[in-house]
């Protein structure tokens, strides 16, 4: 079979700009099998593999594409599967841009192979043709206890039921899946996506516990006595920060966080909703994150005319490339070289940001140029509403409620890196709880990483 030498990538179907920024839909349509044969044979099948480096979880990437050029798509899933327990996530929310794509040998004259786009699209295939359950492993007879449903937990109980481990994940909020269904929105990743994968863990023999808070319900010193033999922290990194600026209290301000938990997980934006969420006129999100593009796209389907608040230049932005030009495709106005000092309140609620001007310096020792500001120049921004994006930290309940866990200044719960263990004996962490706020895939890795340590101790007992 010849390769397709297309130095360009088979387009991404998606809905029309002026149609999905009015509606919670997905998107992104996602490949025909035809599409993603054609984008396979792109794919040089390198020796040396280099785009299995850039995965964390090290997906078998050309074995699998392989398989699509013969139009073997569940074969396709069955080589993804044995590395990653959430495909049809990941292959919508992974930077692949800056991981297994940048290392791509067609990348180098061209664009690379769209790996992200043919892992969904296998992903998607599996989920609506395969309707056998899998076959669950038989029992070694030993406990582990996950905390947390979001992507390192999943993960983790994943790799483990795998291995025949009777594996309970706590989950504290009524729905499992973490950041992947309070924190991404509907139109990135639908929840049925998410509910699918979390089932597929569940068939292997993964109890999910709901509404169960550590460090509150149950400490982890308990779960030890319950019969657990180690523990995986997977709680992520759900405390919001704020600017310090005057004018943060006001109303008509909402944490990133609040704001999209809101809308996705309790569906704020409903009219019958028992929690409503504001339908604002006019939105400023302060941030150029993954998770200031998701808010700043949700408040523009609840009606709002909205302006990303951004620092930086465009070229600095840290979201998803594709989320950027998604943003700016349904008339997302971007402030760029411009630092939130003031929000300006009338009669309690928010009405007008004020900006310092910013300028670039010269790159520093890690090669970034640093935002500086422009003295006496500012810009004033009308609004009613507020959605600051800064950044996250790990919740200190778990810290606060265990003996003997080790964490940073930022109260980030420090680990061994190549095996996840805390400085409590048979306690492991990954995901954000140990990074602070990052990606899905680096989440999965720590919880992949954690998972074969967590094996090794227990066995090693």
């Amino acid at each position: 079979m010849a390769a397709n030498m297309s130095l360009k990538k088979n387009e991404m179907p998606t809905q029309p700009a002026d149609v999905r920024s009015a509606n919670f839909n997905e998107v992104a349509l996602g490949y025909t099998a035809e599409v993603a044969v054609n984008e396979a044979e792109r794919c040089l099948n390198c020796k040396h593999m280099p785009c299995v480096s850039g995965c964390p979880v090290n997906i078998h990437i050309p074995d699998f594409i392989s398989k699509i050029k013969e139009s073997d798509f569940e074969g396709a899933y069955g080589v993804i599967a044995q590395s990653s327990s959430l495909p049809a996530v990941c292959g919508r929310v992974c930077p692949q841009e800056t991981q297994c794509e940048s290392k791509c040998v067609r990348g180098i004259k061209g664009e690379p192979v769209a790996i992200g786009r043919l892992e969904r699209f296998v992903a998607d295939w599996h989920n609506q043709n395969q309707k056998d359950a899998p076959e669950k492993p038989q029992s070694n007879g030993h406990k582990v206890a996950v905390i947390g449903s979001g992507p390192s937990g999943l993960t983790c109980a994943g790799d483990l039921a795998k291995k025949g481990y009777s594996v309970t994940i706590f989950e504290a909020f009524h729905l499992s899946g973490g950041v992947l269904v309070y924190g991404i929105p509907e139109f990135r990743l639908p929840k049925k996506i998410v509910e699918k994968e979390v089932n597929n863990l569940k068939e292997l023999g993964v109890d999910v516990v709901t509404n169960v808070v550590i460090g509150k319900t149950i400490t982890i010193d308990e779960l030890f006595e319950m019969g657990f033999e180690a523990v995986f922290i997977g709680s992520g990194a759900g405390l919001p920060r704020f600017m310090g600026i005057p004018g943060e209290a006001l109303n008509g301000v909402y944490s990133a966080n609040e704001f999209l938990t809101r809308n996705n997980l309790m569906k704020a934006y409903r009219e019958d909703s028992a929690t409503p969420v504001m339908h604002a006129k006019k939105a400023v999100v302060f941030g150029g994150g993954n998770v200031a593009m998701d808010a700043a796209r949700t408040a523009k389907r609840l009606g709002a005319d909205v302006t990303i608040v951004y620092r930086r230049t465009e070229k600095e932005l840290p979201a998803r490339r594709e989320e950027v030009e998604h943003a700016m495709e349904e008339g997302i106005n971007f402030k760029f070289l411009a630092n939130p000092i003031e929000i300006k309140g009338e009669n309690g609620w928010v009405k007008q940001i004020v900006c310092q001007e910013m300028k670039l310096s010269e790159p520093d020792e890690s090669g970034r140029a640093r935002p500086i500001p422009i003295e006496g120049s500012t810009t004033v921004i009308d609004a009613d509403s507020v959605i600051v994006s800064i950044g996250t930290s790990p919740n200190p309940l778990i810290k606060d409620t265990t003996k003997g866990l080790e964490v940073n200044k930022w109260g980030c719960i420090v680990v061994d890196e190549e095996t996840g263990k805390t400085s409590r004996e048979g306690v492991y962490a990954g995901g954000d709880a140990v990074t602070g706020a990052a990606t899905v895939i680096l989440a999965m890795g720590a919880g992949k990483t954690a998972a074969k340590a967590i094996d090794e101790y227990i066995m090693s007992k």
